[in-house]
């Protein structure tokens, strides 16, 4: 387990809990997703690590975010600032996301075959990965020419978070 991982378990935990209470699992998503992808961002890091204080560089983190942060949201970007995690923001994201996919009991399912799924194709595969898994399925569908034939089927299968890859 990486340390960041270690690091934003907790505030993904809360946001995650909040959000189920509040009913408000959608728009907590894109919060994250788009503070993540704040955080992340070299020239916001560069301008966060500039600022003096904690309090600083919270507030400038929330102008960065603008009006994609709730009131709630501001409070999380708050707290982890005063405690240096910013960094920790992507993880944060990616974290609550499989909270959400696992209560939403839905799967991502990477499929790479040599040419494109027919619609019937897809809505076949769906059928019956979502019957073995018991889960939503989500397929996001890509070619590579190198693969003979068949399918390579990827999921992140979250309620134990192990990789698991399938050659069909």
């Amino acid at each position: 387990m990486s340390e960041l991982t270690t690091i934003a378990r907790p505030y993904a935990k809360a946001a995650f809990e909040l959000a189920v209470e509040k009913g408000t699992l959608e728009s907590w998503n894109d919060m994250l997703f788009f503070a993540g992808h704040v955080a992340s961002n070299e020239q916001a890091s560069s301008a966060l690590a500039g600022m003096p204080t904690a309090t600083a560089q919270a507030e400038l983190f929330i102008q960065l975010c603008a009006e994609q942060l709730n009131e709630q949201g501001q409070n999380l970007v708050k707290v982890m600032a005063e405690n240096g995690r910013l960094i920790a923001l992507p993880e944060v994201a990616q974290l609550f996301a499989a909270f959400k996919a696992e209560y939403d009991k839905e799967i991502d399912v990477d499929v790479i075959s040599a040419t494109p799924l027919t619609a019937a194709q897809q809505e076949s595969l769906v059928a019956t990965l979502e019957k073995r898994f018991a889960r939503k399925v989500k397929l996001n569908c890509s070619e590579d020419a190198s693969v003979v034939g068949g399918l390579i089927i990827c999921l992140l299968y979250t309620s134990d978070a192990a990789d698991d890859s399938l050659r069909v």
